[in-house]
């Protein structure tokens, strides 16, 4: 949005300094002799006529963001497809860091349960223990190492 604004304020001074122009060089032009307001007449047609052949050239929606050699953003232009691809590469890494994440986080829960079963089984208590439900309750309130 910032850059869409910088172009915006961009346009409005080049119009500003252009209508300036026009009326500075149209007031002067009065006192200017017949054979050279001819020539700029003709030379103000031609340029007139390039504009709007670039304007045609460029279809309606190609437009693309990119950024200059100096590094001002700019519209238009050709984007290779391994640029287009690496942007997509943020998202990529991303989703398999949470994956990652998620795997890790599951492991460390079965690993937590395993070595609480190994604990349990390693001691020695009497196998009626196990069905007791003041042994379950006890087991399941005291914190482990």
């Amino acid at each position: 949005m910032n850059t869409q604004n910088h172009l915006h304020d961009r346009q409005l001074i080049e119009s500003r300094l252009a209508a300036r122009l026009a009326g500075g060089l149209g007031a002067s032009s009065d006192q200017l002799p017949h054979d050279i307001t001819e020539r700029l007449r003709f030379a103000r047609e031609q340029a007139l006529s390039q504009a709007r052949k670039a304007r045609r050239m460029v279809p309606a929606g190609s437009t693309v963001a990119g950024v200059s050699a100096r590094g001002v953003a700019v519209l238009g232009g050709f984007v290779p497809w391994w640029q287009r691809a690496a942007s997509v590469l943020p998202l990529i890494m991303l989703v398999g860091g949470l994956l990652v994440i998620d795997h890790w986080a599951v492991r460390e829960q079965v690993v937590a349960a395993a070595d609480f079963d190994a604990q349990l089984l390693a001691d020695d208590l009497p196998p009626a223990a196990y069905s007791d439900p003041g042994f379950a309750e006890f087991i399941r309130s005291t914190p482990q190492p």
